[in-house]
């Protein structure tokens, strides 16, 4: 598919799918959207982006639908629902949902989406608001391979490093690999900050020394600045982190692995979100040391 004559449903326009839908735009394709808050996606339509009142909608009008929501429940409901986009896609449209959501899902998705002669991808992404922004993000794929080739130039307009994963879940799976690394390493940034500070270093020349040495990370190289210059604002929320852990958590018991460290990095998202920190960026872990 190349994106100057594609005509592409997107689906989702919060913190990063605003980016990755305006990439696609620019890129040239016809772009359909829609969206539970039609002011979140004033600036696309401005833009040229047609507007639909649903999924159901877009879905008729599109050769490809990416999708990028909150929690697995709004999953299955732009994708299932009597309004949703398999019940109402064209045969042969790929639909590619971008969200961190359950393994198990992806595969029912699969399923369903070629009983009514479609393909569905899972392809969950990392990078966060710069990743999107800068259309530098990781992008992790499940599903039919076919769907993936077809689909990989649209990747391209969004994401630097997009690695077909295996059949329908697979993309999930891997996010789960990547979510568990993610919650223990900032974990490790957090306390490694609060140790400089009770110790008398200075925190950013700390970060000079360790961010390219052994202990280096997009977390440490990213995120410790944005915690020094007192930037809590969301590249990622805490929120969807506790959501994207308690997957994990549910799919590490369901493998039969025991995930220390992740049950600790989601208490302690839990203990901040209970605090009202719910829509902060993950960043603002440091509150707890403070």
């Amino acid at each position: 598919m190349n994106p100057n004559n594609t005509t592409l449903g997107f689906i989702g326009t919060g913190v990063m799918g605003a980016s990755m839908a305006g990439h696609l735009l620019n890129a040239g394709a016809q772009l359909h959207i829609t969206t539970r808050t039609k002011s979140k996606a004033q600036d696309l339509i401005d833009r040229g982006a047609t507007w639909h009142d649903s999924p159901a909608s877009l879905a008729a009008a599109v050769d490809a639908v990416f999708t990028i929501v909150g929690f697995p429940p709004d999953v299955e409901s732009v994708y299932l629902g009597d309004d949703g986009l398999i019940p109402n896609a064209k045969p042969g449209t790929v639909l590619v949902d971008m969200t961190t959501s359950s393994p198990a899902l992806a595969k029912a998705l699969s399923d369903k989406a070629e009983q009514h002669n479609c393909q569905a991808l899972d392809a969950p992404v990392s990078g966060g608001d710069r990743g999107a922004r800068e259309a530098t993000l990781s992008i992790m794929v499940g599903g039919n391979r076919d769907a993936y080739d077809a689909v990989l130039p649209l990747f391209e307009v969004m994401g630097k490093n997009i690695v077909y994963q295996g059949p329908a879940g697979a993309g999930q799976h891997c996010k789960m690999c990547n979510q568990i690394a993610v919650a223990a390493g900032m974990l490790g940034v957090c306390e490694s900050l609060a140790y400089a500070q009770h110790a008398g270093l200075d925190p950013t020349t700390v970060l000079q020394s360790i961010a390219a040495g052994a202990a280096g990370s997009w977390a440490l190289s990213n995120l410790a600045p944005r915690i020094l210059d007192g930037d809590l604002d969301p590249g990622f929320y805490i929120k969807h982190f506790i959501k994207d852990m308690t997957i994990a958590t549910e799919s590490a018991d369901a493998l039969g692995l025991d995930a220390p460290t992740l049950q600790l990095a989601l208490d302690q998202y839990k203990t901040l979100a209970d605090q009202g920190h719910a829509d902060r960026g993950t960043q603002a872990l440091i509150k707890l040391y403070e």
